[in-house]
């Protein structure tokens, strides 16, 4: 079994493979130096230095050579799938029985004037991480470029590090995109609270400076003075070269596996075909981890589908937003809490169904908390339940009660 990707996915796929039983051959082969971990800390603990990365390993670094996963930081050139081959860039050939593809994904790049000067930081290895570490003194000022989920974690935790940060971003509210405005308007306030300069519907067209950075310069026309900068303005798939179909990432059926025999995808490169969502990418760390487990029990002959209800958590300064399930558009949204005072649940709704769901400081991680509140939500979602938006608005309704199973079923 061939592993290309050493992250969370291809680690957890390496794991379940010997967890599962299988006593053959495994090869991790990664770019990145190091054992396969989880990247969330890279935006919040291990930037403000609160935390080192070891808790996030998949396994610790003995496990690999002690059930004999062969780890290689090495790049791939290309995977033949029909003489069963991986070819490194140093020339060598790999044989393979069955090749899972966990690349994840790399930074979108700026591409404007000034975007190659010193002091421009992306964020997605332990390496550039450690760069904006490096620049996150006290009392600098940095701007930050996208407030996505990267752009609000990094500025939340640069701001925490006593950086004076600037965010600019196209949308009307962090994270309306995803969210939807009435969400946004609840995280731009946080950001607010707490210093953070908000320039909504404008973007960076241009950097100045001599040899460093010392300004951004705006569409609109303002020029923001800074120490430094983080673009975080998405990712996409790395795909490797590779003969399968593509489209946003690898092409996969329900059960991780791509358009050639013995070839499979997991992870932020893996364009899934869910059972319930349909064909969707998701680039989050609960994904990442599953999805990797769920590519290796396939490997090995399993014909289930990979229907997880997607979930994935954001912490920002002490507030914390999950969500479970998946929605790229809605025609309703429902609202049970209050928007005003920020700790709200909200739905949203696709022709009735309940699609998705949102929590913003209403605690409870749907995942270990299996009678809480999100957890319910992620019940709705998976039984596509259609209750009105009334019911799910009101406090007094017990969400449980609009699904059809009790919360331990």
């Amino acid at each position: 079994m061939v592993i290309i990707g050493g992250g969370l996915a291809g680690g957890n796929a390496a794991a379940t493979l010997r967890d599962e039983g299988f006593r053959g051959p495994v090869v991790i082969i990664g770019q990145e130096p190091g054992v396969p971990f989880g990247r969330p800390p890279l935006s919040k603990t291990y930037l403000r230095s609160e935390e080192d990365l070891q808790g996030w390993y998949v396994r610790p670094g003995s496990w690999y050579g002690d059930h004999e996963v062969e780890l290689r930081s090495e790049v791939v050139a290309a995977v033949d799938p029909a003489a069963h081959t991986v070819t490194l860039v140093s020339g060598e050939e790999l044989g393979y029985q069955r090749v899972l593809i966990a690349t994840g994904g790399r930074n979108r790049r700026l591409k404007i004037p000034g975007a190659d000067l010193n002091g421009i930081h992306y964020l997605r290895t332990v390496s550039e991480c450690d760069a904006i570490k490096q620049d996150a003194v006290r009392g600098r000022r940095a701007v930050v470029v996208g407030m996505g989920f990267i752009g609000c974690e990094v500025a939340a935790s640069l701001t925490q590090l006593g950086v004076r940060v600037c965010g600019v971003f196209p949308g009307a509210a962090p994270l309306d995109r995803v969210l939807g405005g009435q969400v946004g308007d609840v995280i731009g306030r946080f950001h607010r609270a707490n210093g953070v300069d908000l320039l909504a519907g404008d973007q960076v067209a241009a950097f100045e400076g001599t040899e460093r950075l010392e300004a951004a310069v705006t569409a609109a026309g303002r020029r923001i003075a800074c120490d430094f900068a983080v673009a975080g303005i998405g990712i996409e798939p790395d795909i490797p070269n590779v003969g399968v179909a593509q489209r946003n990432g690898i092409l996969t059926d329900e059960c991780c596996r791509a358009s050639a025999p013995d070839v499979y995808a997991a992870g932020d490169v893996a364009n899934h075909l869910h059972p319930l969502f349909g064909r969707i990418r998701v680039e989050h760390f609960n994904n990442g981890e599953k999805q990797g487990a769920a590519a290796a029990r396939s490997m090995l002959g399993s014909t289930d589908p990979y229907d997880y209800v997607h979930s994935f958590w954001s912490d920002q300064y002490d507030h914390k937003i999950e969500y479970v399930g998946h929605a790229a558009s809605w025609d309703q949204f429902a609202v049970r809490g209050s928007v005003e005072q920020g700790a709200l649940i909200g739905f949203y709704l696709v022709n009735g169904v309940v699609a998705a769901a949102v929590g913003v400081d209403r605690g409870g991680d749907p995942e270990l908390d299996l009678s809480g509140e999100m957890a319910a939500c992620a019940r709705l979602v998976s039984e596509r339940a259609r209750p009105a938006a009334a019911l799910l608005a009101d406090e007094r309704t017990d969400l449980w009660s609009l699904a059809a199973h009790d919360p331990l079923s």
